[in-house]
């Protein structure tokens, strides 16, 4: 549960942020703490029952303790960044170093259908120790249902200030068009939406479903299970053909010496645990799009877009966060780009890969277990490690910070 104060803080008029060039206006209002009222919103901000003293109250944060393990192996690391990499078994080892926590919800805090084990605990504990807490997610969909799936898994809404998903960005700046990129790019798109997991609409953003990829001003992805038809509704198709489709799509604006459309990508993961099992997502349709030489935009983790649009709501250097993820190509990727600290979740969608049975301790499936009794597999973090584009490591060799900075089996306090 957390224990949060309220403001009674009211001021008359709005503070102005500019971001990507668009206008927000932030007003403190009496409680909940504050609500974001952006004329140009690129998020949705929720309410937060702490005052912002206590928020802003350093004292109350527990100070940096705790013994940490090194990642080490008895043969030589395949990147530098390897060498300094730190275990960790609890989140309060380390949260003293910073004012606020970015979240990733799929393969932290639950597997799409419950939470995982230490999960709403270390949450709520995390926000009394005076931690702000920010879901940043590459989720296809808007912000605003987000805090209410969370409620609904056991995690206590007051927790969080606020929700940044790579489909609310979508949406706004496919709405707002802020920029001349985005004043270029059309309404005419092909979709490709989601089906069983429901789709998403077209409607409010303005935006022309077409059949064709010919007649296609750009590609738009929310989705991997079907094509919106121009008269409504959606057409399933398998992932396979869908990368058939872009693949050829991108091959014949090639031969024919044109640049193929962009390809807006509104949740760049490849894949999201549900439940036990992995389900593809857009990034796997991107991947495909950019291998046969098409344009790939992508408005979630790993684009620097994301994290500034985190920076900006809670007004805070990079330095004074900590993103915690489970996915090494977007959440730490992500995160070196930006000049943030990460700690990798590892019980996500690297769970099979990465989690052994702590020696004793019987055996074991999946990831839904107490964290202690799993360890991570230091040799074959570091070979996934590895593969992360020679660019973004030493983009976070520059900056100073580690790929990723702690590494943990699970999220718990």
């Amino acid at each position: 549960m957390c224990h949060l104060q309220s403001s009674h803080t009211v001021t008359s008029a709005p503070m102005q942020v500019h971001l990507h060039g668009l206008s927000l206006s932030l007003w403190p209002r009496k409680t909940p703490r504050h609500i974001y009222r952006p004329s140009l919103p690129l998020y949705a901000i929720y309410p937060a029952h702490r005052s912002k003293q206590e928020t802003r109250d350093t004292t109350r944060r527990r100070a940096f303790s705790g013994t940490h393990q090194p990642l080490t192996t008895s043969g030589t690391p395949s990147t530098d960044a390897c060498d300094t990499m730190i275990q960790i078994t609890r989140l309060s080892e380390v949260s003293g170093r910073y004012k606020a926590l970015l979240l990733d919800q799929f393969g932290v805090l639950h597997d799409g259908r419950r939470p995982y084990p230490g999960a709403v605990e270390a949450v709520s504990a995390a926000a009394d120790s005076g931690l702000r807490l920010l879901i940043i997610s590459n989720s296809s969909r808007r912000s605003g249902g987000t805090l209410d799936k969370l409620a609904a898994m056991g995690f206590d809404r007051r927790c969080f200030e606020g929700v940044v998903t790579s489909g609310e960005l979508t949406h706004r700046f496919l709405t707002l068009r802020p920029d001349d990129w985005w004043l270029g790019v059309g309404s005419r798109c092909l979709h490709i939406n989601w089906s069983r997991r429901g789709p998403v609409s077209l409607e409010d953003i303005g935006l022309q479903a077409v059949a064709d990829p010919r007649d296609a001003d750009f590609f738009l992805a929310h989705g991997t299970e079907a094509l919106s038809l121009p008269g409504g509704g959606v057409e399933e198709r398998s992932l396979e053909d869908l990368k058939a489709l872009l693949r050829g799509a991108a091959e014949a604006a090639v031969r024919a010496g044109t640049t193929p459309p962009p390809l807006v990508v509104a949740n760049p993961d490849v894949v999201t645990v549900d439940g036990d099992d992995l389900v593809a997502m857009p990034g796997a349709l991107a991947a495909a799009y950019s291998s046969a030489g098409g344009p790939v935009v992508l408005m979630g983790k790993p684009s620097p877009l994301i994290y500034a649009a985190c920076g900006e709501i809670l007004g805070l250097n990079p330095s004074e966060m900590l993103a915690v993820g489970d996915s090494l190509e977007h959440d730490v990727a992500g995160a070196l780009a930006a000049g943030v600290d990460s700690l990798f979740i590892a019980g996500g969608i690297h769970a099979q890969e990465l989690l052994v049975q702590r020696e004793g301790g019987g055996e074991s499936v999946g990831v839904q277990q107490p964290s202690t009794q799993k360890r991570v597999d230091v040799e074959a973090l570091q070979r996934l490690v590895s593969n992360l584009h020679p660019a973004v490591l030493s983009a976070g060799a520059a900056r100073g910070v580690k790929a990723p900075t702690y590494v943990a089996s699970q999220l718990v306090w």
